[in-house]
């Protein structure tokens, strides 16, 4: 049974799965839009808005944690001057979803990962 579990393993060992997350949350801060399989959207979508809630926060602890998921220095100024400001006012639900039907090679399911304006 798998009551309470959340997650998806994406087919690789939890080292790669999270370099994997934290590399898309980054890149998904970065160009604010990004297009991946939807697994994949999903996953990186959920990690997004914790990191976003951080960023709205502000304080050092708030930075240092942000800071335990995104890969680059720039991206988490950006994330708490930028981003985390834009969103004050938003109780959650800073990331859409938009599923784009099978990719060409293999017919995985492709999706874009976008920040709510």
């Amino acid at each position: 049974m798998r009551h309470r579990v959340s997650g998806r393993k994406l087919g690789r060992p939890t080292a790669h799965r999270r370099a994997l997350l934290r590399t898309g949350v980054t890149d998904l801060l970065r160009h604010e839009s990004i297009r991946t399989t939807e697994a994949k959207a999903k996953e990186i979508g959920r990690l997004a808005e914790k990191v976003i809630t951080r960023g709205k926060g502000g304080s050092l602890h708030d930075r240092r944690r942000a800071a335990t998921v995104l890969t680059d220095e720039s991206i988490l100024k950006k994330l708490f001057d930028e981003i985390g400001p834009r969103y004050l006012d938003r109780p959650g639900g800073y990331t859409r979803v938009v599923k784009l039907g099978p990719r060409k090679g293999d017919a995985a399911e492709m999706a874009i990962v976008e920040l709510v304006a």
